[in-house]
């Protein structure tokens, strides 16, 4: 068998009611916690209500979108007049991401640009970062428990990471409740986040025994999980779809990613569309040119047709056409497709170019070339 490693949140806490315990769990780090939060996470006002009763001097930040470097200059400054003693994430991935990276940031020395990868010198942290408590309100990015944090960088039109293993939250509250009653559109992108998260692991070429054993159990959970929030919402689905999205944070943060990520962190970058309806679009058409692509080299395609097997009892068709089936439910769900840019394919095959350079490609299960990265742009693209 083969060396691996395992990285894991330092505690985890997983059901409903648990984000209760954060109060008390914060303040056992101190009385000076800064709260990142969503605008959109009432509970984050009642978490913070509670630890003002119990003393805390607490900072608020609000995350809007995405974090992008500007967002994040303007947050360490006004998280470094505050002093915090821990740092505690309540909203969406984005929300978790730009609270890990404050967390990050705040004690080095260096500016941010320092320690991003591919547009900045990508160096590592000279020191610890602040402990990062996460509370998920959406179930796609498994943010709770990786090791990293998307920054979008405008002037270079891109998106990257900020990547340390001490990144990894020390302790990830993952509460179902959180999620009740969370937008149909948000619910699909993010679910098809949270399944990609743990389909790419499970083909990646870092996959290792334990990254196997997660991403076979989860998958299967995410896909029914998903199918039934897209007819209603259902408090087990919801549970169902925390769990698969904790469990695609573990995936990634061991096995890595692949090729949907890889286009997915140019696309975002360039057009602005929210990661999780690029990751549902570039899906399929992925699975797809991968599978050719693994034919053509003469390695096994078994993990692909596992997953075909577990699409077709899904929607009722055969293996043959499982993906196809796939790709027609997620169209019938509403979720957008990429934008034509109008010049031919010239973007797609620069934004394909580009994408070779990307961390996620080194995991993907097959070398892609331009060419190959291509067709899975024009097929997730309207109008190609």
């Amino acid at each position: 068998m083969d060396k691996f490693t395992l990285t894991l949140p330092g505690h985890v806490l997983f059901g409903r009611g648990t984000a209760r315990r954060a109060v008390s769990e914060v303040l056992a780090r101190g009385k000076r916690p800064l709260v990142v939060r969503g605008r959109s996470c009432g509970f984050a006002d009642e978490l913070i209500a509670d630890l003002e009763r119990e003393g805390a001097k607490v900072t608020v930040l609000s995350g809007s979108g995405e974090p992008t470097l500007p967002q994040l200059e303007t947050a360490l400054r006004q998280a470094q007049e505050a002093g915090p003693t821990v740092v505690l994430a309540i909203g969406g991935g984005s929300v978790i991401d730009l609270a890990k990276a404050v967390a990050a940031l705040l004690p080095q020395e260096g500016a941010p640009l320092d320690y991003l990868e591919v547009v900045g010198r990508g160096q590592p942290l000279e020191r610890d970062p602040l402990p990062v408590f996460a509370l998920p309100s959406t179930a796609g990015t498994g943010a709770e428990a990786t090791r990293n944090a998307v920054i979008g960088v405008p002037g270079a039109a891109r998106k990257v990471s900020l990547r340390d293993p001490r990144m990894i939250p020390d302790l990830a509250i993952v509460d179902p409740a959180l999620t009740d009653g969370c937008p149909r559109h948000v619910t699909l992108a993010s679910g098809l986040d949270a399944l990609t998260q743990v389909i790419e692991p499970y083909l990646s070429k870092r996959a290792n025994p334990l990254t196997d054993a997660i991403c076979r159990d989860a998958i299967p959970r995410g896909l029914s999980a998903l199918t039934r929030l897209m007819q209603g919402d259902e408090p087990g689905a919801r549970d169902e779809m925390a769990y698969v999205s904790l469990c695609g944070g573990i995936a990634l943060a061991n096995a890595g990613l692949g090729a949907v990520h890889g286009l997915a962190g140019v696309i975002g970058g360039r057009t602005g569309l929210a990661h999780g309806a690029i990751c549902g679009r570039l899906l399929v058409p992925a699975l797809v040119e991968n599978r050719a692509a693994l034919l053509v080299a003469g390695l096994p395609v078994e993990r692909i047709d596992w997953l075909c097997d577990l699409l077709a009892d899904t929607f009722g068709t055969g293996a043959d056409t499982a993906l196809t089936a796939f790709q027609r439910w997620i169209d019938a769900q509403g979720l957008p497709y990429l934008p034509d840019p109008g010049d031919a394919g010239e973007t797609r095959t620069a934004w394909a170019r580009e994408a070779q350079g990307a961390s996620s490609m080194k995991s993907n299960p097959v070398d892609l070339d331009a060419r190959q990265l291509g067709r899975i742009l024009s097929a997730a693209t309207q109008g190609a």
